[in-house]
């Protein structure tokens, strides 16, 4: 076990706080942070970092390179590794600027955290994520059992995903207020529902399919009827927790309170496409197949930028770049009818290619 400098601890501590409150990180970011700090200090067993040496950090890279993750037993990824790296990078710049370490660390200490280019391509390389299509997401809600409460509750958390575009933070988060049935829309407050960077917008259901809206209607019905809750309820409860008759804790239907996080969520999902013999996609998956699906039924760059609202982006390229993948089937089809002659060239494409490059300009 590594020493735990009683220095290393107060100006840890003080980071935490810098990440925090002046960059704004999530809680999150902030361990990961906190755990590429904690294996430096494994490795230099606990040594101040008032006695910082560049040796260290070559060394550190060094041992990196030679090891095996837990799970897997084999090397550590190029992007485990990079993103280890680059936190200490990040770290060491701020500590170069605090009173008691400007002397022994320097800025370009950090430097040496980097890694080689050929590194950091392979490190930073967008890959293809596995997408889910509409019909294998019908497929395995319609293999979701509804007869307990519990089992209800799971199979209404698949589609309203689809149905509202949510990433699962929001989810676990939302209350039944902010779903107006009437008007088929989600407000995702962020004063009360975790939304990325608490931004506040209102979306509309995705034309997904009647069945799937018919679902959610239905427990959002069940709640508000049969168990008679209210506006400030969780739409998606935790679940109770009791002694049951074999003394042992047991699932004992809703608790009126919110999942403390997404996790169980990813569980729902998780199970939900074993059942059907799929692998996991988890629930922001979704949204991809959301964009992609808005690629196929936008016609023109008005309906896009309403699609991409709705997935709570500002801007439509984040759409197109980050969710708007087209997959290789697709991209063949669409390779060999552009191949075909045509007389003439399809006015709402030359809208939408005149759109985007005006946006790329801006």
């Amino acid at each position: 076990m590594p020493k735990h400098h009683p220095e290393n601890e107060r100006i840890k501590h003080r980071y935490m706080t810098f990440l925090r409150e002046a960059k704004r990180q999530s809680e999150a970011s902030i361990d990961k942070a906190m755990a590429a700090i904690a294996a430096f200090e494994g490795y230099t067993s606990g040594k101040p970092f008032k006695r910082f040496h560049i040796n260290q950090a070559t060394g550190f890279k060094a041992q990196l390179t030679r090891q095996k993750a837990r799970r897997s037993g084999k090397p550590l990824s190029a992007a485990t590794m990079h993103a280890t790296l680059s936190a200490m990078k990040a770290f060491i710049v701020w500590l170069a600027d605090q009173s008691g370490y400007k002397s022994a660390v320097s800025y370009s200490d950090a430097e040496y955290f980097n890694i080689s280019e050929k590194e950091r391509a392979v490190a930073t390389a967008e890959r293809e994520q596995p997408v889910p299509t509409l019909e294998q997401i019908r497929h395995a809600i319609g293999a979701m059992p509804t007869g307990a409460e519990l089992q209800r509750r799971d199979r209404a958390v698949v589609p309203f995903a689809l149905l509202s575009g949510a990433r699962d933070g929001a989810i676990a988060s939302l209350k039944l207020k902010h779903v107006d049935l009437g008007r088929r829309t989600v407000l995702q407050d962020a004063r009360e529902v975790r939304t990325k960077f608490s931004k506040t917008f209102t979306s509309s259901f995705f034309p997904v399919g009647d069945d799937v809206r018919e679902i959610v209607e239905g427990w959002i019905a069940y709640l508000r009827i049969e168990k008679m809750w209210g506006d400030d309820d969780p739409l998606f409860p935790a679940t109770k927790v009791a002694v049951g008759a074999s003394r042992k804790f047991e699932a004992a239907g809703l608790h009126r309170k919110h999942w403390g996080s997404a996790t169980p969520i990813r569980t729902i999902f998780r199970e939900a496409f074993n059942r059907i013999g799929q692998p996991y996609f988890n629930p922001h998956s979704f949204r991809k197949t959301l964009a992609q699906l808005g690629e196929r039924v936008c016609r023109t760059p008005e309906q896009m930028k309403a699609w991409s609202q709705n997935l709570g982006h500002e801007q439509v390229l984040t759409t197109f770049t980050s969710y708007g993948a087209v997959d290789r089937y697709r991209q063949a089809e669409i390779m060999q009818l552009l191949a075909e002659p045509a007389e003439d060239r399809d006015a709402v494409i030359d809208e939408v290619v005149k759109t985007l490059a005006k946006l790329q300009r801006a």
